[in-house]
Order: structure tokens, then C-alpha cells, then sequence
């Protein structure tokens, strides 16, 4: 079953990816499932430089409360929607893959940017990266539903989860070394 949660949530990433990228650009997108996405991104991780080209000034009172939220747990999730309802396909996506991986709900704070207009243009000049769900593991971002998506793919993830001591493995990884 987790494999074909994956399956569909790659699915629903790349379909969404190929739409905006082959349309004209744009702010943002409705379709005609009704999650809202966000206009195309560029894959990066935190590990690369980032340039500031959609930097604004933040206030200072504002980047001290940024960094205390993503300093506020081992993984920090911002999102659309929360865990139970999320109002994203692709902050699904990521919360269909955290839970794959059984991160332990202690050790991870959500925050729904739908209900905070200024988180929502905040977080993206803090971490300088356009679109949400954004991931944060021990205060460092990580990415968004297309690098953690890839991530898991290729087993980074699970290696950041447990270097990080957030989760041990994947829930179909114990399941098949069980069996």
C-alpha cells in the first residue's frame, strides 16, 4: 500500500509540474481537481546557494519568530492545511511520506500558512524558496514535495531522519525486514 501512495503522490507532483510548464507563467494555478498549486519550481535543496531574487525585507521582529518556529522541533513542517486535512496536493504528498517514514507526531510542528497571510509571504522570503509545503529538519531547510519526494526515493530521506534522530526507518522497510 505505501508503494502505491508514492506512486500516486509522484503522479500527482509530475502531473502538476508538466501543467505548469508547459502553460504560461503565472502566480498561480487552479485546476479542475481543486488543490491549489503553486506556480512551477526548480528543484534545490538547502545544501545549494540560494539567490535572492524574490527576497523582500522581512521585519526583523518577524525573522526572529521564523526562526523560532523552525528551530521549535526536529522537523518543521509548513504547509496548506494540516496533517488530517491538508488543502494541497502536494502538502499530501509530503505528509503521505513523513508518515510513510512513522516520524513520531512529538517530534514534529505543523503550521497551516492558510490561516496567517503574513506567515504565508514570510516563510518564503525567510527560506527563500517560492512555493509550499516547505520542510525543516533541526532548523535547516530541506526542501519542498519535489526534493522530499525525491529524497525518499533515493533513501536520502530516511538517512536525514535517523542521522537526525527523528525516526528510525520506513515503515515498509520494518514491515519487509519482518517478514
Amino acid at each position: 500500500m505505501s508503494s502505491s501512495i508514492l506512486r500516486l503522490a509522484s503522479r500527482q507532483v509530475a502531473g502538476a509540474a508538466r501543467r505548469s510548464a508547459t502553460s504560461a507563467p503565472a502566480l498561480s494555478r487552479t485546476f479542475a481537481s481543486g488543490p491549489f498549486f503553486a506556480a512551477r519550481t526548480l528543484p534545490r535543496t538547502a545544501l545549494h546557494r540560494r539567490t535572492p531574487t524574490l527576497a523582500r525585507n522581512i521585519s526583523d521582529k518577524a525573522r526572529l519568530e521564523l526562526d523560532a518556529m523552525v528551530k521549535g522541533a526536529p522537523l518543521v513542517l509548513f504547509m496548506k492545511g494540516t496533517p488530517k486535512m491538508p488543502q494541497c496536493g502536494f502538502s499530501r504528498a509530503v505528509v503521505q511520506v513523513l508518515d510513510l517514514h512513522d516520524v513520531a507526531p512529538e517530534k514534529v510542528h505543523t503550521y497551516n500558512i492558510l490561516e496567517d497571510d503574513d506567515l504565508r509571504s514570510d516563510i518564503k522570503e525567510y527560506s527563500e524558496w517560492p512555493t509550499v509545503p516547505q520542510v525543516y529538519v533541526n532548523g535547516e531547510f530541506v526542501g519542498g514535495c519535489d526534493i522530499i519526494l525525491s529524497m525518499h526515493q533515493s533513501g536520502q530521506l530516511a538517512e536525514l531522519l535517523s542521522s537526525s534522530g527523528i525516526t528510525n526507518t520506513p515503515k515498509g522497510e520494518a514491515e519487509g525486514a519482518s517478514a
